[in-house]
Formats: C-alpha cells, structure tokens, sequence
C-alpha cells in the first residue's frame, strides 16, 4: 500500500509517517518544504502548496490512500491565508483523490469546529457545529471538514478525525508554548474553577489514523463519519498544564486573573494588532481566553465502536517520555 501524507513533516504527520513505515506502508510526503529527518527515513516527499491544485494532484498520483493532516493552525493571521489552506486545500485533495480513483481518505479535523464558548463536558459526535466562530482557523476547518464528510461516496470513502490537544515529545506548538511562557513567569490561570479537559498523545493520535483507515472502505461503518479522539482522561487543564511544565522542572501556576479579564484584554489586544499592524501572534485573544476557562471534554466511545480505538499511552506514561525527551534532547 502507498500512502500520502499531506504536512508529513509536522508533528503529528511525522509520527503517522514513521507509525505507517512500521506497518511496512509505502508513504510520500507533501509538504510546502523537504525535511531531512524524513529523507533520513527513506520517505518520498513532493512539495508545493495545498492551493495548487496541480501539486497536490501530482503528490496524490499512484497512491492507495490519503492522509489529508497538513492545515494551517493558529489562533491569529489573515483569513485568506486560512481559507486557502483549510478550505481550498481540502477542495484540491478530494479532488486529487477523485481524478485518480484513491478510494479511501483520512482528514485531520480538530474539536474547536464544535466549540461555541461555552463548556463541552462528555460531548459525542452529535454535538452541532455553532453558528459563529471567533476564530478563523476553527472556522475554515469546520468549512474542510464539512467538504470530506459530504464528499463520502461509493467511489471515496471518507472519515474525519478530531484529535484534542496533541502532545508529546517533539511537539513543536503546545508543549514549547507553555514551557517558554513558564520560564518567562507569564502564565496565569484564567479563573478558578477546575475545568476539565481532554488531550491526547501524539502516538495515541497517529495510531487512530491508522486505525479508521484500516477499517474504512465504501460503505463501512466508519465512512462518512466524523470522530472525537482524546486519550479518554480528562484532568482540570492547569494541571495538565502544571505536569508539562515539571516535566522541565519549572514551577506550576498559581497566579489567576478573572476570565471577564482575560476576554477583555483578548479584545483589546486583537485590535491593538490589527490597528498596528504587528507581527507574530497576540498573547491573548478572545478565542484563547474562553478555551481556557471552560470545560472541553469529550466521548470517544464511537472511535473505540467502530474501529477499535484505544489510548495505549496514558498521560502519565506521555508526561514520563516527555520529561526524559527534554532532558535528553535539552529542547527548549
């Protein structure tokens, strides 16, 4: 079998590359650059934007099966840029996958498309999308993901995967975040209450892909559905916060500012950027500030149903192969 990776050198792609070679898989990678540590792997790799049209198509052409991971996320920047990779991206994949008759396809979805800023708390698969977004990358992936469960056929079967929050060793967006914010004494707790929330293990996450995709064929009972997928533990989020950051031997946080606060300086903030035009990202936005005053959590009973999903790494296992990552590596 051949795979295509669409984003097989980010974090999550480059674990599902190495998790499909392990499996005895063929895989091409396509990416907007080549990397190193796949071409050290032995993967092919195409590059090219996911808005061409021509490049993905080419990167689709002798494939078996896509794994359509690669999106622009983020919580800030212009929504033409994350309309044409999340919206116009997905368009060209399903159309590179139709033209040559690949009948099986794995999107990478996210849980914030459900997200109405209000608490998610043991939420399935019925929960409804909302009708406003705070967000654009929230809201062109919920605009993806809607184009892949609707283009489920007898010629393409399709399935869409919400991991939660994936971490772990060479986590290159969460886990850097938090840990140079901690060092930098610039995390606060958004409120007091203890709300829950669910992640999920960067092999836990790769091996659901692998698994729908075993099970997915045209009209199997996977095709056409969209799936939550968490390690099935939820813990009030600063303390899953507080494990990351002993896993470098920083200090857990205590200080706390009110979420009114919180929302209100994202307010602020966000238009200070737009008005000024400043680069990089705002260190609070409204959409942030909700996020990390409410309860996300999530039922996984349906991926462990239909086909079989199972959290082999508990965090407590990920907080211990993380913390032995960065004292090996010395990442920052």
């Amino acid at each position: 079998m051949r795979a295509l990776v669409t984003g097989g050198g980010g974090f999550l792609g480059k674990s599902l590359v190495c998790l499909l070679l392990e499996r005895g898989w063929q895989v091409r990678s396509f990416s907007r650059n080549a990397y190193e540590s796949l071409r050290a792997l032995g993967v092919e790799q195409a590059t090219g934007d996911l808005a061409d049209a021509s490049a993905v198509e080419r990167a689709a052409e002798g494939c078996d099966l896509v794994f359509h991971v690669a999106a622009k996320a983020g919580v800030w920047g212009a929504y033409e840029e994350y309309y044409a990779a999340n919206v116009t991206g997905t368009e060209n994949v399903l159309a590179a996958c139709r033209r040559h008759g690949i009948r099986r396809l794995v999107h990478t979805s996210s849980p914030s498309i459900v997200f109405d800023g209000t608490d998610m708390e043991g939420v399935d698969e019925r929960v409804p999308y909302p009708r406003h977004y705070e967000a654009a990358y929230p809201e062109t992936k919920a605009m993806a993901e809607r184009l892949v469960l609707g283009a489920n056929s007898a010629e393409l079967a399709t399935v869409a995967l919400r991991p939660h929050l994936i971490w772990g060793p060479e986590d290159n967006h969460i886990v850097p975040r938090i840990l140079a914010r901690g060092r930098a004494g610039k995390l606060r707790r958004i409120g007091t209450r203890p709300c829950l929330v669910d992640s999920v293990y960067i092999d836990n996450a790769a091996a659901a892909h692998v698994q729908a995709a075993e099970r997915l064929a045209p009209g199997s009972a996977v095709a056409g559905k969209a799936y939550f997928i968490t390690n099935g533990e939820p813990i009030p989020l600063w303390d899953l916060v507080n494990k990351i950051l002993a896993a470098d031997n920083l200090p857990p946080v205590t200080r706390t500012i009110p979420p009114a606060a919180a929302y209100a300086a994202g307010f602020l903030i966000e238009n200070v950027f737009r008005l000024l035009r400043l680069p990089g990202e705002p260190p609070m936005t409204r959409f942030v500030a909700r996020e990390l005053s409410t309860a996300h959590w999530f039922d996984i009973s349906a991926a462990r149903h239909d086909f079989g999903y199972h959290p082999a790494v508990t965090i407590e296992e990920g907080i211990r192969r993380l913390a032995a990552w960065l004292a090996g590596t010395g990442a920052r």
